[in-house]
């Protein structure tokens, strides 16, 4: 699980892995989080799981769709951020695009609201 994830995250442009947390995690250009590995479960979800930024509106539409797959997870939930559960058959796939996504939505710089002169 840990060296799929690591691949699949690792193919992305200025991407590293370090710990966050005491868990595997992945950082755009070293400073932005996109991708964390929960392989033994953490806190209430005891079960292999991963969080991942996502799209807005992303979180709620996966959610609602599958719930058995996807889930709001705790400390980053509130930010959109979405919980994939890795028990089971897991659709390597399908995981791969959340973390192209969750890349995306990271990496992308956020355009200010205000115009400076």
């Amino acid at each position: 699980m840990l060296e799929e994830l690591r691949r699949i995250c690792m193919a992305l442009p200025e991407i590293t892995e370090r710990p966050s947390h005491g868990a595997p995690t992945w950082f755009v250009r070293d400073r932005r989080t996109f991708v964390t590995l929960w392989e033994h479960g953490h806190h209430d979800n005891q079960f292999p799981h991963l969080w991942c930024a996502a799209p807005p509106g992303a979180q709620q539409e996966l959610i609602a769709a599958a719930p058995e797959r996807f889930f709001r997870p705790p400390y980053v939930g509130h930010r959109g951020w979405l919980g994939v559960r890795l028990d089971g058959d897991v659709d390597w796939a399908e995981i791969a695009e959340l973390c192209q996504d969750a890349y995306e939505t990271v990496a992308t710089p956020k355009k200010s609201a205000s115009r400076r002169p």
